[in-house]
């Protein structure tokens, strides 16, 4: 997805019909990196991200990031930024949560609550 330069971009339209548990929609591309926005209902799976920093900007409801010894809790307009190779999880403080999240346009995930990473195999 390339966005057209000069292009206003309005987050409460694209967000607004959103109905399902969890969406990630990119929104813009800035050099080599994206922002996109996420509404979730039901928490992310542990992950984390070998090559890039994930920075999480709240505009509706909370987001609870977990990591693996604390718990962040942002409310609206608070901006929060995972370090790479960090560990964590993200859902919603309430009901739902509406996230802005800016990160690297190629950025490697891996689950870490997959068997076959906690083993090693």
């Amino acid at each position: 997805m390339e966005t057209p330069l000069l292009t206003v971009i309005d987050i409460s339209g694209k967000t607004a019909e959103i109905s399902d548990l969890y969406k990630n929609l990119p929104l813009t591309f800035i050099n080599d990196h994206v922002i996109r926005v996420s509404v979730m209902t039901q928490p992310f799976y542990w992950h984390l991200h070998p090559n890039s920093d994930e920075s999480f900007l709240v505009i509706e409801g909370s987001l609870l990031i977990d990591l693996e010894n604390t718990t962040i809790e942002l409310l609206p307009g608070q901006l929060f930024t995972v370090p790479k190779n960090t560990n964590h999880r993200t859902r919603p403080g309430g009901s739902k949560s509406v996230n802005l999240t800016f990160e690297l346009k190629d950025i490697e995930t891996i689950k870490t609550d997959d068997p076959e990473y906690i083993t090693g195999s």
